[in-house]
């Protein structure tokens, strides 16, 4: 194979074809299923807890890891660590809703080789107390805090750990802050679950808080999410308060390689048109176990009646049967003669709604798999939901947030017996000339695709890249054989166990400061965020058609990182962008050979591992050069144009081509400075007949900024 074997973008892998004939946007994972992810070691842990334990002595610590991978417990059992070893008073666990508190109960964990247990005292579990969060609930607070007083003081202390712990949600924390100060929680752990609701913006006030807290220095933090993504649209951290994080994290790839019975998750959005409701039987299969959130009354998708569409989803499945006296389900029979129990979260009414919320909190629910068999919410059922049978989550309309396209997709990915695949679907209206407001439709539709995207990363293994030198010696890959595995030298290195994928690459840029390689080795999927959510990345990406993928892989990409990292000097953020833009395009490049190979049933790991596998093998060369000149949205452009049909795809793109701006002041800049680059490189500037769309790119940014500073010089001489 040829050492110099252009990367460039391949013909689009096939799409997936639903009931009637449209295509919808898909990726999958199919896992090895080792069953290490759920095995415990001698004190009780799983493979994430004990991970996490590693680190219990740091003082500030962030669990990034997937739902259901018991980020719970072993936050139970830092804090324990923290309370009976370090010295610490207290510990506060704060959670955004009451329901997620369940979470946290008492757990006999000296049964399972720990030898202390995690016990909250009744009076202390807030989330159980009746009453608002600004009232009583922050009195019982302040009462926790002085028995934690009283006994450091030499007190009467308590037995076990009954005056340790507090559990209550982040409101009432939220409260308690502002009316005793931070320095009453002096030597106390504090816990944030789901702490993507935390900001660093000055008016999230719980975000303002554990600043305070940081910037005092007298208590631990330990923050859990279950989103990779930490805030959608602002950082939850200030730089300098994030540096003071040691972060763990456990991968979407090792916890489902790592289960039992799950061996398949398959993500995808289905374009529809007229009503949704009409449409729902195309994605819907009645035999799965299913979560539909119905979409927000405000959005486009919405008829404005959620009561109406709830019966209509009904009436598509079936006969209505009546409602079941003691659960509240409603029991719908199918053409089949099935009988579905089906829970609606959406009505109002309370009687009825608080019924049908107590029949999914029995145990019942989870350890039989026909308690219930469909779930219909609007607000509900999203977050810190458990149930573990879930197979399908159908999402109608698009969704703003990742972190909660992360949350849904989280109530599928529970390991349970004969559960072996699941799959998330977001319905969403294709953009339609005839609507009053075509732009913002179709600025859903490629931020709904770009979602897609970022799922596919979330899935991704985790990238170790290094450049490659005269010195570098080829690494030891593994792979499936027909007896086992087989063994070969090549630029890429494989870690079954964690995901870890190595590769090195020709011309890539390695990070210099501290900063700088923290952020390449663990947030490169806000970076990837970032900037596949940047308006003018995907209209550009997907429906320019004279497009130079540079302006977008450099110039674009190069913009967003150092507005989201100012401190990083310009060789760091250049190490960023290429560590970020590796990372995306290597993982379409990927995800094309994988479904091109449409090697659906290959025992062993997933296809997106083969899938980079084979591109790091077939171009032994990898030059970061020539993965800058891949267009990211290429194949997706190439599915959606098919999938919407040429007479809407081509309305589409007229809506975003009539707002084509002309090059700005700053991106001639920035070419310019490339073109500096360029020359140092190549030993001439570049030139605007070049072959080269990129080099004449960089020729025209040269050209505007003279014409600019011509045209400020003549302005000043008249």
């Amino acid at each position: 194979m040829s050492a110099s074997k252009p990367i460039l973008p391949s013909s689009p892998p096939p799409a997936r074809k639903m009931a009637d004939g449209k295509i919808m946007l898909s990726v999958s994972m199919k896992t090895a299923g080792t069953g290490l992810a759920t095995k415990a070691n001698a004190l009780g842990m799983r493979p994430m807890q004990e991970r996490a334990f590693q680190k219990r002595g740091e003082p500030y610590l962030i669990i990034k890891a997937p739902p259901a991978s018991g980020k719970s417990r072993a936050l139970m059992f830092i804090a324990l660590d923290k309370l009976h070893d370090q010295g610490l008073k207290q510990a506060i666990v704060a959670v955004p809703e009451k329901t997620i508190g369940a979470s946290f109960a008492d757990e006999p964990l000296s049964k399972s080789g720990f030898g202390v247990d995690w016990v909250v005292a009744p009076k202390w579990n807030l989330c159980n107390a009746p009453g608002g969060d600004n009232g009583g609930k922050v009195n019982a607070v302040k009462a926790f805090l002085d028995s934690g007083d009283r006994e450091a003081e030499g007190g009467e202390a308590t037995e076990g750990n009954a005056d340790k712990v507090l559990l209550c949600t982040h409101a009432t924390f939220r409260f308690a802050v502002e009316r005793f100060g931070v320095e009453a929680f002096d030597y106390r752990l504090i816990a944030i679950d789901e702490f993507h609701h935390v900001s660093a913006n000055p008016d999230n006030r719980l975000g303002d808080h554990l600043k305070r807290l940081i910037a005092r220095g007298k208590v631990h933090i330990v923050a859990m999410t279950g989103s990779y993504f930490r805030g959608d649209a602002e950082p939850v951290l200030s730089p300098e308060d994030e540096a003071k994080f040691d972060t763990v994290t456990y991968t979407y790839y090792e916890q489902l390689n790592g289960y039992e019975y799950l061996k398949r998750i398959e993500i995808g959005h289905y374009f529809y048109s007229g009503a949704y409701a009409d449409s729902i039987l195309d994605v819907l299969d009645p035999t799965e176990k299913t979560i539909i959130h119905i979409p927000s009354v405000n959005s486009r998708e919405s008829t404005k009646d959620k009561i109406r569409e709830v019966e209509h989803i009904l009436g598509q499945l079936g006969e209505w049967q009546g409602a079941d006296p003691e659960t509240g389900f409603q029991l719908v029979k199918t053409s089949q003669g099935r009988v579905l129990k089906i829970a609606d979260l959406v009505d109002d009414d309370p009687v009825k709604r608080e019924r049908v919320a107590a029949a999914l909190k029995d145990p019942a629910c989870n350890k039989n798999s026909d308690y219930v068999d469909m779930i219909i919410a609007l607000g509900m059922a999203k977050e810190g939901f458990d149930w573990i049978w879930c197979e399908h989550a159908l999402t109608v309309g698009y969704r703003s947030s990742l972190t909660e396209i992360v949350q849904i997709i989280g109530r599928t990915t529970r390991d349970a017996p004969g559960k072996t695949r699941v799959r998330f679907t977001n319905l969403i209206a294709e953009p339609d000339a005839s609507e009053q407001d075509v732009a913002e439709a179709v600025n859903d539709t490629l931020k709904a695709i770009a979602a897609s995207l970022l799922m596919e990363q979330v899935l991704a293994p985790r990238f170790a890249f290094t450049a490659k030198t005269p010195q570098s010696q080829p690494m030891e890959d593994f792979h499936y054989g027909t007896g086992g595995y087989d063994y070969e030298k090549t630029n890429f290195g494989f870690d079954e166990a964690s995901g870890r994928v190595h590769i090195e690459i020709k011309g890539l840029t390695e990070p210099k400061s501290v900063e700088a390689a923290r952020i390449c080795r663990q947030d490169l999927n806000e970076v990837i965020a970032a900037f596949v959510q940047d308006r003018t990345v995907i209209e550009r990406g997907f429906c320019d058609e004279e497009l130079v993928p540079e302006e977008l892989t450099q110039l674009r990409l190069g913009k967003i990182i150092k507005d989201k990292y100012p401190s990083l000097d310009d060789a760091d953020r250049e190490a960023v962008r290429q560590h970020a833009i590796a990372a995306l395009n290597l993982t379409q490049k990927a995800k094309a050979i994988a479904v091109e190979s449409n090697d659906e049933d290959k025992n062993g790991n997933t296809a997106l591992i083969d899938g980079v596998r084979k591109f790091a093998m077939d171009v032994r060369e990898l030059d970061i050069d020539l993965i800058d000149r891949i267009n990211p949205f290429g194949a997706a452009y190439a599915i959606l144009a098919k999938s919407m049909g040429e007479e809407r795809f081509r309305q589409m793109a007229a809506v975003i081509s009539a707002k084509k701006t002309r090059l700005t002041v700053e991106d001639a800049r920035d070419l310019a400075l490339r073109a500096v680059r360029f020359k140092r490189e190549h030993e001439r500037l570049p030139a605007v007949t070049s072959s080269d769309p990129w080099e004449r790119k960089m020729a025209e940014g040269v050209a505007v900024l003279k014409r600019m500073k011509e045209g400020a010089l003549n302005a000043q001489i008249r």
